[in-house]
């Protein structure tokens, strides 16, 4: 009974964390190389709104998901119709809430990151016939990779740490939705202080785990590719 109430959590936790990181990573990247590198009529506007999980009460941010995703709301009409599926009480409502909240955290600071590049080196490339996606790959990309990295790390942290919105629009759920965060609540409330003091262990241990592997990793591919443009070219 321990280990379920310790594992399971963790687990989900884990599971669900990942999958956020990877969806803010996947939508936040395109869009803050969209909005680093060009200006329109209304980029404050759309600026504002791609922030403004970051500001708002995690509970405000839960009630506009639940409001969205719920069973008459306009995702989650469109997904039953389509899929049948609901998120709502459902541990994809986690992963839904944690990659909201991670976004704006992993756009930021991708959007500085962009932001930064030397303009001159990308239209050097142009210039000599490459186009737009190889200039993204070869010299945005590597430019911008700390950026990234940062702003992939911040994004974990926020999402593996996510209570409000989760708990509003997937609850707290035993072995279904309660992740980490939620069992450690429940787990005081309970007086079962010997988990929660577990519980908080492994949240901080994942997390440290995590932004330690990943600074490594970076460390060691910024060396490498610094390597790499210090070996003559023939």
């Amino acid at each position: 009974m321990l280990d379920e109430k310790i594992l399971i959590p963790a687990l989900l936790s884990l599971r669900v964390a990942v999958l956020a990181v990877v969806l803010a990573f996947i939508a936040g990247v395109p869009v803050a190389r969209l909005m680093a590198g060009r200006d329109f009529p209304g980029k404050e506007v759309v600026e504002a709104v791609l922030t403004l999980p970051l500001v708002l009460p995690p509970t405000v941010v839960g009630f506009g998901l639940l409001f969205l995703f719920g069973k008459h709301g306009p995702l989650g009409l469109l997904l039953e119709k389509l899929w049948g599926v609901s998120v709502v009480f459902n541990w994809w409502g986690a992963v839904v809430a944690s990659t909201v909240v991670a976004f704006p955290l992993l756009y930021q600071t991708v959007r500085a990151s962009f932001q930064s590049v030397d303009r001159n080196l990308e239209n050097a490339a142009r210039t000599l016939g490459a186009g737009e996606w190889r200039v993204f790959w070869t010299i945005s990309l590597p430019l911008a990779w700390p950026g990234l990295v940062a702003g992939t790390v911040m994004a974990f942290a926020r999402a593996l740490g996510e209570f409000g919105a989760t708990l509003m629009i997937a609850g707290n759920i035993p072995g279904r939705t309660q992740t980490v965060p939620l069992a450690i609540y429940a787990a005081t409330e309970s007086g079962e202080n010997r988990i929660a003091l577990v519980l908080v262990g492994i949240m901080t241990l994942l997390s440290f785990v995590f932004i330690l592997g990943v600074n490594l990793w970076s460390r060691h591919r910024l060396k490498r590719w610094t390597i790499k443009e210090k070996l003559p070219r023939s």
